[in-house]
């Protein structure tokens, strides 16, 4: 038996003054009696921990080849803990009755999510936060093929990059897929079918991309089985049997639920009509009700909102969208309008996040065009205003796919070329990332709601759709901030505010440049030009 603390930086051995840490990672490793065909499936095994107060989790144990078992644990209290194995091979005398004990202490790191504990839905359901209630923004890069074609060099300056630009997660795949046969090893998650044989070696390697991505400070969002697939029938979403995807999925997130994550359990997936019931049916499978786990939801396919089928699904606790890659006035309608806008007032509540917005460099499906730093702004301001803003996505076109060379991504032609990874890092719309962080880190950004009536003219072109205004009010009246996407000027109806005065600030989304707008008092109709062409933000302060 062998315990290990995997912590920011640092790997300690049990015996050699490991310290566990709260939110870390605590890690026992086992070895059963023998080996089985499927340990999948042929056999489970359980770590029951105890803890101060009534802390008391269950754990569920994930081979790592031959007789090997590992199971990880994270702490959110200090003092002393216990745990106590078990297998539901009986007769296992290694596995059955196995005991420790260790203390875990307070971190005192720079890492905010060691300090802060991983994303917890709000009081209201409605944004993410930390421990004690503060709030956490969901900034996230989709790197989906960033973890397994990376070396660890790549990565770890992919991953210093991103947190420097203030993201705080990142998305991406964790076993072979429709864009990603197999890491950069040569090594695949799975082989087979039914039944499917995971194989550690290529876990192994995952494991330390991902402890990785927390190390930077980062969450970890990881797509356990992507639905889409080519004529190969790579991707374990639709591949796999339900028996089998479930298999894959639990094991999954047995390896990575201690972990500061957000799951993904479908990636590019059609979840709706006559599928809803297999995937429902693997959600409660892979999140049981009782069992300590972390936040999950689903990435579906572009414009497409299949949530109303899944109001009921206790495991379901956060829903995304892709609002895609396009640059027609449907696409603008939908990322406006539809999604997030339209799905945000179900209840329960649940925050609703734009996982798939525009990709910078990515070809538009519709003018050809590549997909430039304006949309890619116009696409995170609609999708974080038209709702109640809980975070968004960010794409690049050749840190998605990982690009090496200048090349068109496998299986996906219609995207055009897409440039080698580090040539993406700071594209003009990775830098606005931080500028829009800046902007909503100034505000209490988790109390706005969409709210048209600070309009007093919502008049706009209904055909191209290209000067849709998206306004947003605090909860208090006390505070609004407005999206004018390609406006000479906008009026607004100020009584809402009811009472003293309204000052005004434009806001460059490019720079995050602010400069005064004016001061009225909560009159019906303020009329104002925007400061310069192209978009702009309002923001308007009792």
């Amino acid at each position: 038996m062998r315990v290990t603390s995997i912590l920011p930086a640092i790997v300690l051995a049990a015996g050699a003054g490991a310290q566990e840490y709260r939110y870390g990672v605590y890690e026992v490793t086992l070895e059963a009696a023998r080996e089985y065909a499927n340990p999948l499936k042929d056999v489970a095994i359980e770590l029951e921990f105890e803890g101060p107060g009534k802390t008391r989790d269950t754990v569920r144990a994930f081979w790592d080849g031959g007789r090997t078992w590992r199971a990880r644990y994270s702490p959110e209290v200090t003092g002393g803990f216990r745990w106590r194995a078990r297998s539901t091979n009986r007769s296992d005398q290694l596995i059955n009755g196995k005991s420790g004990a260790f203390k875990v202490a307070e971190y005192r790191g720079p890492n905010t999510l060691y300090r802060g504990g991983p994303p917890r839905l709000s009081f209201n359901r409605r944004y993410l936060v930390q421990s004690g209630g503060k709030p956490w923004f969901f900034l996230s890069d989709t790197a989906w093929n960033g973890a397994l074609m990376s070396t660890a060099e790549e990565w770890s300056r992919y991953l210093a990059g991103r947190a420097a630009n203030k993201f705080t997660a990142v998305q991406f795949v964790t076993t072979q897929w429709r864009a990603g046969r197999q890491d950069e090893k040569g090594q695949v998650a799975f082989t087979g079918t039914d039944p499917i044989r995971v194989n550690p070696a290529f876990w192994q390697r995952m494991d330390r991309k991902i402890t990785a991505i927390n190390q930077a400070g980062l969450v970890a969002v990881p797509v356990m089985l992507w639905a889409l697939t080519s004529r190969d029938g790579e991707s374990p979403g639709v591949s796999l049997p339900a028996d089998e995807a479930i298999a894959l999925a639990r094991y999954v997130r047995s390896r990575y639920n201690a972990h500061h994550a957000i799951w993904l359990l479908g990636g590019d997936g059609d979840y709706a009509g006559a599928n809803a019931a297999r995937w429902k049916a693997i959600g409660r499978a892979v999140f049981p009700e009782g069992e300590k786990q972390q936040l999950a939801g689903m990435h579906p396919r572009g414009m497409r909102s299949p949530w109303a089928e899944y109001q009921n699904e206790p495991w379901l606790d956060i829903l995304f969208y892709q609002s895609g890659h396009g640059d027609d006035a449907r696409k603008w309608r939908w990322n406006a309008t539809g999604g997030p806008a339209a799905d945000w007032k179900m209840e329960p509540a649940r925050p609703v996040i734009d996982a798939e917005p525009n990709y910078e460099a990515h070809i538009s499906y519709q003018s050809r065009k590549k997909i430039d730093d304006y949309a890619v702004r116009r696409a995170a301001y609609y999708s974080l205003l038209a709702a109640p803003p809980a975070g968004v996505s960010y794409g690049a076109h050749g840190v998605w796919f990982w690009s090496r060379k200048a090349e068109v991504p496998l299986d996906h032609p219609r995207t055009g070329v897409a440039e080698p990874w580090w040539e993406c890092l700071n594209y003009p719309g990775a830098r606005q990332m931080r500028v829009m962080r800046d902007i909503f880190d100034s505000i209490a950004w988790w109390k706005l709601r969409p709210e048209r009536g600070l309009l007093s003219d919502d008049k706009y072109d209904a055909a191209a759709f290209h000067d849709y205004v998206i306004p947003a009010l605090s909860e208090s009246n006390d505070f609004a901030l407005i999206y004018l996407p390609a406006n000479p000027g906008v009026k607004l109806n100020l009584t809402r505010f009811e009472s003293g005065r309204i000052a005004g600030t434009w806001i460059d989304p490019r720079t995050g440049k602010r400069s005064p707008a004016g001061s009225w008092r909560p009159v019906a109709e303020v009329s104002l030009n925007a400061p310069g062409e192209g978009d702009w933000l309002l923001l308007l302060k009792k």
